[in-house]
């Protein structure tokens, strides 16, 4: 079988490769394939996600994915300096969000449901794969939470304003772009910015370190599977040497580190934003999807348009058009081909099948929650966090804050339900 699914899943990345050059209708949507396989396929093989940093902290007491998303985090932001520096930067689709009541609020409330369904809004793609029952609840009232939170995100001034801005964020979303803040340093501000956003990378850390001690010396840390099964790969590679036999495995199937898939999603990141002149998006489509799946039912699109306030164009749009739609597809493509080329496929996918009504319930809530708060905060865990940090926004570490702070009271409501 596992001879088989190898077979597979080498067939299945030149089957990528020539649907998205023969039947996607631009390059710039091939682009989006390849990078979102690319970041589907890191996650995956990298056993990392963005919910994971506060789940795994909170119940077993690792810290090590929260401070390693520090690292990508700085570096995505050095690599992306290459791009930015020395040209306006409002030219780029820089996600500096406004900072107000509406981030605020759509942190704690997407911490709050990514504890309940164990994932976030890129998460539940490759659970899509690797959990579908629970991944596939999660997506339905994702999408849910994102329509109907549509309206109020495109009216409501306390998710449109920010409360401070600056000279280069009033010129995109209206929110604090760090280097406008040390345009003295010599190096148009982002030296400063660079500095800054290195000193909050290493507070984080800091943080994290001292409470991951606190658990172990209270005897309560147990550490994540998925890290120790890393560390076991990891040093296996290492210490082995590289013979005729092994080549596939460490090509393919031996689990990447924490560290390596930080680097490779810095790197895809940077691509992204260098080719696109725009960051990592997921969660907008959702709602889209919604009013697709509604369209099929009857409804015109002008009562969409008229109900969300959004074009009608943006439900009209084949789906193999839209540029988010096509990369978040490669993302779900991405964890097949790791999963097969791994041969795992057919083990990892049976592992999740059976889910019990309570734990529906709470799958529900969660991606409703997910979804209806990244409208409010004007992005999800890529479009209000890694984004927006990356693009030098401080609204991004102020969505870190609350989106953590919602996380651990999730999981405290978790503990308190048996979830």
């Amino acid at each position: 079988m596992k001879n088989l699914e190898r077979t597979v899943g080498i067939v299945g990345i030149v089957a990528i490769l020539l649907f998205g050059h023969y039947y996607l209708s631009s390059d710039m949507l091939f682009f989006r394939l390849v990078i979102g396989a690319g970041l589907g396929y890191t996650l995956s093989r990298g056993y990392t996600g963005f919910a994971g940093s506060v789940n795994r902290a909170y119940r077993t007491g690792s810290t090590r994915l929260m401070r390693t998303m520090m690292m990508m985090f700085f570096i995505t932001c050095l690599l992306s300096s290459a791009f930015l520096f020395n040209v306006d930067a409002s030219t780029y689709d820089l996600w500096v969000n406004p900072i107000n009541w509406g981030l605020l609020l759509g942190g704690i409330l997407f911490g709050f449901g990514m504890t309940f369904s164990s994932c976030c809004a890129s998460g539940v793609l490759t659970d899509l794969v690797t959990a579908l029952p629970r991944g596939l609840l999660t997506l339905i009232f994702f999408c849910l939470g994102v329509f109907i939170g549509f309206p109020i995100q495109n009216s409501a001034s306390w998710i449109q304003k920010s409360w401070v801005s600056s000279e280069t964020g009033e010129k995109l979303y209206g929110g604090v772009y760090l280097p406008d803040l040390f345009k003295f340093d010599g190096l148009d501000g982002y030296l400063g910015a660079l500095v800054l956003t290195g000193i909050l990378c290493l507070i984080v850390i800091w943080m994290a370190y001292r409470y991951e001690a606190r658990r172990k010396q209270e005897g309560t840390y147990s550490g994540h599977f998925g890290e120790k099964i890393q560390d076991m790969e990891v040093a296996e590679a290492a210490e082995a040497p590289v013979t005729a036999d092994d080549w596939y495995d460490r090509l393919f199937v031996k689990a990447w580190s924490l560290r390596t898939a930080a680097v490779v999603l810095a790197i895809l990141f940077t691509l992204l934003m260098g080719i696109t002149k725009a960051g990592w998006g997921a969660s907008t489509p959702y709602g889209l999807w919604f009013g697709q799946v509604l369209l099929l039912f009857g409804v015109d699109a002008s009562s969409l348009a008229n109900f969300t306030l959004m074009p009608e164009e943006a439900f009209t749009t084949p789906f193999l058009q839209h540029p988010i739609s096509v990369q978040n597809l490669g993302i779900v493509l991405g964890t097949v081909v790791f999963l097969l080329t791994s041969g795992t496929f057919t083990k990892v996918c049976k592992s999740e099948l059976r889910i019990t009504g309570k734990q529906s319930f709470f799958y529900i809530l969660g991606g409703f929650l997910m979804g209806f708060g990244t409208r409010l905060a004007n992005g999800c865990n890529v479009g209000a966090l890694f984004t927006p940090i990356a693009n030098f926004s401080l609204s991004g570490w102020v969505f870190l804050i609350f989106l953590v702070s919602g996380g651990i009271l999730g999981n405290m409501a978790a503990k308190k339900f048996d979830v």
